[in-house]
């Protein structure tokens, strides 16, 4: 971060007359958010609506205010898994960030969302002179490879009632809701799992007062009871993101 001072999270900020929710956005100081803010287009994400194709080039880098977007692999046979997920807090495109035009990651909107993006060239020319925004991007390239890592593992090696619930956490964070607008078929295909075992773990967390699941909502009751229910690649991945605006 350069010594020049961002503008706190708490004062309004506007690009070509949106709101700015983004917090790395937020984190950039006045003078490099200014040529960024230029170059942004808002844009209004749709559930299930697919930011990009596996392999293809990336065109585009995003900087989501709100809603929640899963990063899956997809294999040929059209299974799917979640192995990471971006709200407000970060980013879309990170490959481009270290000059890569391709991702073998499918990102998937699956709470609506608005926000910004970016034109990949657009943004190459602009890292050039805003070395605050390039530190960020970058530390968060890699946050975010930590967290597909860690998320990986622990689709492979723990229960499906603490995946649930590192899930519903990890969403919570970043949608700052207790009330997430989530199906049992949606959370089975991120989990990599089948509807009934969704259904069984849900009940598992709903009998300790956790959550509460109607009409594909899923409730969060009990914050605490929910980190307790957890496997602790939740508390794991949450400390890498609390890292990301140390100096």
């Amino acid at each position: 971060m350069t010594a020049e001072k961002a503008l706190s999270s708490g004062q309004i900020r506007h690009a070509k007359g949106k709101p700015v929710r983004n917090e790395i956005l937020l984190s950039l100081p006045e003078g490099e958010f200014r040529p960024v803010s230029e170059a942004l287009e808002h844009v209004n994400l749709s559930r299930h609506q697919s930011l990009h194709k596996p392999i293809d080039e990336l065109e585009f880098v995003y900087f989501p205010n709100s809603g929640l977007i899963s990063l899956v692999v997809t294999t040929e046979d059209g299974k799917m898994v979640e192995v990471g997920v971006v709200g407000k807090e970060g980013v879309i495109g990170t490959p481009l960030v270290v000059g890569l035009r391709r991702s073998p990651l499918r990102e998937v909107v699956q709470i609506p969302s608005e926000g910004f993006r970016i034109k990949a060239a657009a943004l190459q020319a602009i890292l050039a002179t805003t070395p605050a925004l390039q530190t960020t991007l970058s530390r968060y390239a890699v946050i975010q490879s930590m967290q597909v890592s860690q998320t990986s593992a622990c689709n492979r090696l723990h229960d499906l009632p603490q995946r649930l619930a590192r899930w519903l956490l990890t969403a919570m964070d970043r949608v700052d809701s207790d009330a997430l607008p989530v199906t049992h078929d949606y959370l089975a295909t991120m989990l990599g799992t089948d509807r009934p075992s969704v259904t069984l773990a849900a009940g598992i967390l709903q009998k300790k007062k956790a959550i509460e699941y109607a009409r594909g909502t899923v409730k969060i009751l009990n914050r605490n009871t929910l980190e307790s229910s957890a496997c602790e690649c939740y508390k794991i991945i949450q400390r890498l993101y609390d890292d990301l605006g140390s100096p």
